[in-house]
């Protein structure tokens, strides 16, 4: 081996090394705060969700929850009752979990999907930095990996609850990789992969097969693709997820897509046919508000110093994906914190390699220094931003009314939480409320207050054996925000019915937390710390603005 192969075999090692030193600040930062948000009881819902998920799985009952249950159309619309065997399958078919099965029986605990979650998003990195080698330089290519572990559509959605959404990046740069080096075996496998994220993940690929065919690159391999994507994503949702649950149609399709159809129970073909034949309605939704489009589009165009936004190869594989976004109504689908994000940064970052493929002498140091100053401002916007509650101790939640619970509070809180909740055994039936979930799912029943009530493996309704609740929380983030003063509401009349009728005996209360069980007797001192809790909850209320 001569002296410039040395040289270039050296320049390449030590890119990755690089890669990699980035890929361990960006996982042990990311992880140390997403398990600092778990274990101070920051995590929520959903997280306590696919735990409950992966810990059903786990002991045979493959993708039950009483959790999805309760957030099924069937609980939320029909008043039906929660139930313990509930199909997750139901509402996303969500296949690649089996994947992390083992990994999840060998460290089962809610805590294992945040490191999993964190450790997918770095490795989608590893693997987007080898893409980019296979065009760029190895210092082009490092920006890129920077850009990618600065981005906020990466971090915040990754400092949330456990998603499917998390594997995005890892299997589809990994399709994109194996395209690049035509290597076909792996290429259908990591399209089978991104297909069994969950269905609507067929949309991503279908950019990818678009953009092979009016390239001209691969156009029978883009057809292909296209097809496959296309049939999958109309077959499970027209054909298997409708015979598990109503879910699909009417909590998704309806909710998000109403504008399109008129039946309160659409299929995807028909919410399909719908944007074809209703192009006012489609650009409306597509363009209006413009400044909030255009805040959502500059997010993930701002780490990459807007290249992107001049690719017409990341216009055509992330347009498929952020056409769907787009289209939907409410805010959350372009919020950029949350995981729907995720779906649109495979197509910038390609697109945004293959334009640097094209232009590599406008990599001069100009160029560089705006770029640093836009990876700067991307991760100051995702501190200021506070995602999804990640960094509320050194971030107020609020500024008007005033939120903020400093990190010593936090604590202090979260160990007078787990003095609590021991006392509730493993194989209780329990009903918590929404910060309590996760710690408390890895049980067959569980459900979120006011519900008392779940449907067992016998078909048969039980009242739950305990009601746990964090009255604290909620009254702390009450003054500014309205789902916590409307969960206090709800919450605290039932404990008072259920306390002052007998149901339930009260056993502890510390620090705002109260731990109650059925068919028993109240412990005289913990039911003289709840009588002096209700009149300070109910004082809190009656001052809450409406």
């Amino acid at each position: 081996m001569n002296m410039r192969s040395y040289l270039i075999l050296g320049k390449h090692q030590l890119g990755l090394q690089r890669a990699i030193l980035l890929a361990l600040i960006f996982f042990t930062g990311v992880l140390a705060i997403g398990l600092h948000r778990y274990f101070t009881f920051y995590a929520s819902y959903d997280q306590g969700l696919f735990n409950q998920l992966f810990w059903n799985t786990l002991r045979g009952s493959w993708f039950q929850s009483s959790l999805t249950s309760a957030n099924s159309i069937a609980s939320l619309a029909d008043g039906v009752i929660p139930t313990v065997s509930f199909l997750h399958l139901g509402q996303h078919l969500v296949l690649d979990f089996l994947l992390w099965m083992p990994l999840y029986a060998l460290f089962p605990h809610p805590a294992m999907l945040i490191v999993l979650q964190v450790a997918l998003m770095t490795l989608g990195g590893l693997v987007l930095y080898a893409l980019a080698r296979h065009y760029l330089s190895s210092q082009l290519s490092l920006w890129i990996v920077g850009s990618y572990y600065g981005a906020i559509a990466v971090i915040a959605p990754t400092l949330a609850n456990f998603y499917e959404q998390c594997q995005i990046p890892l299997f589809t740069f990994g399709c994109l990789l194996a395209l690049e080096k035509q290597r076909w075996g792996w290429f259908w496998l990591c399209v089978l992969l991104v297909l069994g994220l969950r269905e609507d993940a067929g949309i991503i690929l279908f950019g990818i097969g678009v953009y092979l065919i009016l390239s001209r690159r691969h156009p029978w391999v883009g057809l292909a693709v296209c097809l496959i994507s296309f049939s999958y994503v109309a077959f499970v949702t027209n054909a298997i997820l409708p015979r598990i649950s109503e879910d699909s149609s009417r909590l998704y399709l309806a909710n998000r897509f109403g504008q399109f159809v008129d039946s309160p129970n659409p299929t995807s073909m028909q919410v399909l046919w719908g944007m074809m034949t209703k192009p006012i309605v489609l650009l409306s939704s597509l363009f209006l508000p413009l400044d909030r489009r255009f805040s959502y589009l500059a997010a993930h165009w701002l780490p990459l110093a807007f290249v992107s936004a001049l690719s017409a190869s990341a216009w055509t594989i992330a347009g498929f994906p952020l056409l769907a976004l787009l289209a939907q109504s409410g805010k959350s689908a372009l919020a950029i914190n949350l995981r729907y994000a995720v779906a649109v940064v495979p197509g910038v970052f390609y697109g945004t390699i293959l334009w640097w493929s094209h232009h590599p002498n406008a990599f001069k140091p100009k160029l560089r220094r705006f770029w640093g100053i836009c990876i700067a401002l991307s991760l100051v916007f995702t501190v200021i931003n506070n995602p999804n509650r990640s960094l509320s101790f050194i971030i107020p939640d609020s500024i008007r009314p005033w939120v903020f619970v400093p990190i010593t509070r936090q604590w202090e809180h979260a160990n007078q939480i787990r003095q609590v909740i021991r006392n509730v055994p493993d194989g209780a039936s329990v009903s918590t409320t929404t910060y309590l979930i996760p710690h408390l799912s890895s049980r067959r029943a569980i459900v979120r207050l006011p519900t008392l009530q779940i449907r067992d493996d016998r078909k048969e309704i039980i009242t739950v054996d305990y009601a746990v609740a964090d009255l604290w929380q909620m009254q702390e983030y009450q003054k500014a925000f309205a789902d916590s003063r409307d969960s206090l509401r709800a919450t605290l009349p039932v404990l008072e019915k259920i306390s002052a009728d007998g149901t339930y005996g009260v056993l502890q209360v510390q620090d705002g937390v109260v731990l109650m069980q059925k068919g028993v007797s109240s412990n005289p001192e913990a039911i003289a710390a709840w009588q002096t809790l209700q009149a300070r909850m109910n004082s809190s209320v009656k001052s809450a603005p409406n």
